[in-house]
């Protein structure tokens, strides 16, 4: 299944992709595509609906952030070994974790606003794993028994904000708008290898990343059961799996960063596309 929320920012109403392309509604099954509804009688409870014997809603209704509610968004970093080299970074002997932000998050197509003060605002395409039910110390063979479904994130970050002020790196993940979700949570039982996905970007149309979950030094199964270790995942918890290499920062001969007037394509083998404007913040 694919499903979505769409309409104004935050009163969006929970919707489903039907086969012909359609949007149907979703409000009279599920109050959001959030909490309960992610479990596995949520989810088993929509599937076993006609998705084209339901309402159907306006093409042109704006596509929010396919999750509601989320608890946190759990980020990954240098995930990709050829991405810790463009980074200068060894590869990591233990999955890096940080947090964004749940400010951050908007919708998959919603412009993005270069911070006040910023010079190095980057673009990272990844896979996000939504949390389905309740992880606490599973195993790595048991991990995506818990995961609901995945989706396209865009995790992007203020580099300078990130790395040269010291501290946390959530600093440099957080700012708003800086983590458009979407446009589908796409079921798990759709994505039956989430280690063999194709994942790309696109900046004014030239492609910039161009790369494989298949070359993940940590698998999904495996951050899943990492990290949770340390606490617990619930229900519509996201985890934002790291990215390929191509990002700004590792442009060569300099890095090159995002200016406003620009615009962001990217997307996920089976998982959809999102499109961005970059706009300089008012």
């Amino acid at each position: 299944m694919k499903l979505l929320r769409v309409g104004p920012k935050g009163a969006e109403l929970p919707a489903i992709l039907a086969a012909d392309g359609s949007l149907r509604a979703l409000s009279n099954v599920a109050l959001d595509i959030a909490g309960p509804t992610l479990g596995p009688e949520g989810l088993a409870r929509i599937a076993a609906l006609d998705p084209l014997s339901l309402p159907k809603l306006d093409s042109d209704l704006r596509v929010g952030p396919c999750v509601g509610g989320v608890g946190k968004v759990l980020c990954v970093g240098l995930n990709y070994a050829d991405h810790a080299v463009e980074a200068g970074q060894p590869v990591p002997a233990e999955p890096i974790l940080f947090m964004k932000a749940t400010s951050a998050i908007c919708g998959p197509n919603d412009d993005i606003i270069i911070p006040k003060a910023s010079e190095k605002t980057d673009w990272e395409v990844e896979l996000g794993v939504v949390i389905g039910s309740l992880a606490q110390n599973v195993s790595e063979k048991e991990a995506l028994k818990h995961v609901a479904g995945y989706c396209v994130i865009n995790d992007l970050s203020e580099r300078a904000w990130q790395i040269e002020r010291g501290g946390q790196w959530v600093k440099g993940k957080s700012a708003d708008t800086f983590g458009p979700i979407g446009p589908w949570l796409v079921t798990r039982d759709e994505v039956p290898d989430p280690q063999n996905l194709r994942l790309w970007l696109e900046i004014d149309g030239t492609r910039m990343q161009d790369g494989s979950t298949a070359t993940m030094v940590f698998s999904v199964a495996k951050l899943v059961s990492y990290a949770s270790r340390f606490m617990s995942l619930h229900s519509g918890d996201i985890i934002s799996t790291g990215t390929p290499p191509g990002v700004g920062m590792g442009q060569k001969p300099a890095p090159v960063y995002l200016r406003a007037g620009q615009t962001m394509r990217l997307g996920i083998e089976g998982l959809g596309q999102q499109f961005q404007r970059v706009v300089a913040a008012s």
